[in-house]
């Protein structure tokens, strides 16, 4: 059984988000440990800024509950209002929908498709990914580029960069002319400083863990790199922030950031932290002179282009569903592959058995026409014996079934 579970930004608030995010170092020994749980056959993770899903073929989902919460230290009280927990078909759609960006919070953006083909590399690295949910995540892709290329669910898109900027123009009148601060260099980061660069903003600075990552963004924007721990030297010279790393634990601390402001001679500071967990303390962003912003609080914006998606989102809606229930058939189908390879198991020995009777009656010199007539009924005895014998044995309602089962297996037509 396909189950997913876990929560997103329409369940459960940033701070309950952040708790149980995973950074991509500690992924892949999540995978195998959560693998090696009892009826957890295949699983995959996929954690981003918005969301943490764990989705897997198992036994039962609650085993899955008890490991998230114990993995994360978090008590399932803590979890339980805000997880939730879907199984076949509701896991199937929820995957394609994931896929094709319906349940993301800017209706149809394109990011989330990438991340849901890092979650499943993931997993392939790890070796927990099976074949079912190989199909599944392969599906997904498929009804991903179908719904993209046959409605209008990007058009107009608004993206969490582009809300970005739009903020930053509330607060200063235009971001040309500002010095702006990437902190990190991951594919966020360069969504961001894509969109924030166009604007030409005065100068460009990227901070990162790796400098030489960090060189290759800056460079690109005609700006320069430094490391991390040389942000409280350059925190000051910054009019925007935007930051989105990796960091279990904010690098951005409350008393950083009133030394920059002091410096700054409280000139106003922009800060986006699009980071889960988050980059920032929290109390940041009670300063005076400091405008802070989380992945939550762009949602108001980003909203603001949803209307005019609304009839694209009744068609994709729409070939989810079809493919869906393809999908389901494709499942059915497997439940059948058991049965057959014990049939033809069973066939098989029938086979090899009259075969080696027919080679010793040829080795005794009977004529080969009489050992092919007799490997012939013998071996349509040996076939035909169990369901005519459970034929023979059914009564009532059984009878008539088996009937119908044995004319459509066999292509029977009785009345001919």
């Amino acid at each position: 059984m396909i189950f997913s579970l876990g929560i997103n930004h329409h369940s459960a608030p940033l701070a309950i988000r952040e708790r149980v995010a995973f950074g991509a170092d500690r992924l892949q020994h999540a995978l195998g440990e959560l693998a090696q749980g009892q009826g957890v056959r295949e699983v995959a993770i996929l954690s981003t800024c918005n969301r943490t899903e764990i989705y897997c073929s198992a036994e039962s989902p609650q085993q899955v509950v008890d490991w998230l919460s114990a993995y994360h230290q978090v008590a399932q009280a803590d979890l339980a209002p805000y997880l939730y927990v879907h199984d076949q078909p509701d896991a199937i759609r929820h995957a394609f929908r994931v896929a094709c960006g319906l349940d993301s919070m800017v209706i149809g953006e394109p990011q989330i498709l990438g991340q849901v083909k890092d979650a499943v590399r993931a997993a392939e690295t790890a070796g927990t990914l099976g074949t079912q949910l190989h199909k599944l995540f392969q599906r997904a892709f498929s009804v991903a580029k179908e719904v993209r290329s046959t409605t209008a669910i990007g058009a107009n898109i608004v993206s969490m960069a582009a809300a970005g900027v739009h903020l930053a123009e509330r607060i200063f009148e235009s971001v040309a002319g500002q010095r702006i601060l990437f902190i990190g260099a991951g594919e966020m980061i360069e969504l961001c400083a894509a969109h924030f660069c166009a604007e030409k903003p005065k100068a460009v600075t990227v901070a990162n863990r790796t400098v030489e990552r960090g060189r290759t963004l800056a460079e690109r924007y005609g700006g320069t790199a430094i490391r991390l721990d040389e942000l409280p030297d350059h925190l000051a010279q910054h009019d925007i922030v935007v930051s989105c790393t990796a960091s279990p634990l904010p690098i951005i601390g409350l008393g950083m950031v009133e030394r920059a402001v002091k410096a700054r001679r409280h000139r106003p500071m922009f800060i986006v932290d699009l980071a889960v967990p988050r980059d920032v303390e929290q109390e940041v962003g009670e300063l005076d002179d400091v405008f802070l912003y989380t992945v939550d609080d762009l949602a108001q914006i980003v909203e603001s282009g949803l209307e005019s998606r609304q009839a694209a989102v009744v068609e994709a809606e729409g070939i989810i569903g079809q493919r869906v229930q393809e999908f389901l058939g494709w499942l059915q189908s497997r439940d059948t592959v058991p049965v057959i390879r014990s049939l033809r198991d069973s066939v098989e020995r029938m086979r090899r058995h009259e075969l080696e009777h027919a080679q010793k009656l040829l080795a005794k010199g009977e004529s080969p026409e009489k050992v092919l007539e007799l490997l012939s009924q013998r071996l349509s005895n040996k076939l035909l014996h169990a369901p005519t014998s459970t034929l023979n044995a059914a009564e009532g309602e059984d009878r008539n079934a088996l009937q119908a089962a044995a004319s459509r297996l066999f292509h029977l037509h009785p009345g001919d």
